[in-house]
């Protein structure tokens, strides 16, 4: 079959695959139609379709009965194999939701509680008889689920690599200026210019949250003024939104606080210039640490939720905060 194949093809559907291996396994298409309890006509229907969405004929017509070719013996192959695994998937699917864990103790850092929270309680509230939700900062967190007081862990600390525990990459935020709506950001100007004009909120280097600033402004711009420090982003960007100063925070943050945020504006960190240069990004990454061997498959359930959560809030944030799209990302790959 001679026939252009575009570079982008849509799978076949489940239910061709599944007539293809009918007409395999019973040799033909009255056999595969008697089978699947479907007409003669429809069996064909989808054979032809799928040789059209493959590009290639499954049957040699020149024989009597036609008989598959090598692209079509290869194609039973793979679809038997695809149709037993999600048979397995389905099984395996409804006996994690007919079982429930007695008790889920989860930590995870302040503003991951504040902003994705409500999800993962609606979301585990069918998985689990009692949840425990702790929040705090990234040192008191790790420090209580290495005495097994905590089940599982969300934090932005850098993945310790122990016999015993596995860690997961859930997602991924770049940091941004947040100024007073009424500031004007002169052209080119660098952090410490603007921290001249209006003071630099820093967030406390007891935080994950602060090391990071601190580090980076230690990098970039190390004659900023450590007069105002935070623990939490509450106080300090009240401060920001009342034009008595500016800070570097993130997506999730300012979302956390929207009441003070919907009367800001932010920069791009790549928006500043220092010394002729623009500046880099920073990011933080949230994970999910966790003892494979207590949590089991359950850790890959609340990563999947935490993902399909981001990205929903990613929406509004970009809506409502118009935050740009790309400061955040969603991620697939695991770090264990």
């Amino acid at each position: 079959m001679k026939k252009r194949v575009s570079d982008k093809v849509s799978p076949p559907s489940w239910e061709q695959l599944g007539i293809w291996v009918a007409l395999v396994e019973t040799g033909s298409v009255s056999a595969a139609a008697q089978r699947l309890e479907i007409s003669q006509a429809g069996v064909s229907q989808h054979i032809r379709q799928l040789e059209e969405t493959l590009g290639v004929s499954l049957l040699d017509r020149a024989t009597r009965p036609a008989h598959p070719t090598a692209a079509g013996h290869r194609l039973y192959e793979q679809a038997k194999d695809l149709l037993s695994r999600a048979g397995q998937m389905t099984q395996t699917v409804r006996s994690l939701s007919r079982s429930k864990r007695a008790m889920l103790r989860m930590g995870c850092v302040d503003s991951f509680a504040a902003v994705i929270g409500p999800q993962m309680v609606r979301g585990l509230s069918g998985r689990v008889q009692r949840l425990r939700l702790v929040s705090g900062i990234n040192p008191g967190l790790a420090d209580l689920f290495d005495n097994h007081q905590l089940d599982a862990l969300i934090t932005t600390d850098d993945p310790k690599y122990l016999p015993g525990r596995e860690c997961l990459a859930l997602f991924s935020e770049q940091f941004l200026v947040a100024v007073p709506q009424s500031f004007q950001v002169p052209p080119l100007a660098s952090l410490s210019q603007l921290s001249q004009l209006r003071p630099f909120m820093h967030y406390s280097t007891r935080s994950k949250m602060g090391a990071l600033v601190d580090a980076y402004l230690s990098r970039h711009d190390p004659h900023i003024e450590r007069v105002f420090e935070f623990d939490a982003t509450d106080p300090l960007l009240s401060l920001v939104r009342e034009d008595l100063g500016i800070a570097l925070t993130t997506p999730m943050c300012l979302w956390q606080s929207r009441y003070h945020a919907m009367n800001l504006k932010y920069l791009p960190l790549n928006a500043l210039r220092h010394q002729g240069q623009t500046y880099p990004p920073l990011k933080r990454t949230f994970y999910l640490v966790y003892r494979p061997d207590e949590l089991g498959p359950l850790a890959q359930d609340i990563a999947a939720m935490v993902r399909v959560a981001v990205r929903e809030l990613q929406r509004q944030w970009v809506l409502e905060l118009k935050i740009p799209h790309d400061l955040l990302s969603v991620e697939e790959a695991s770090a264990s």
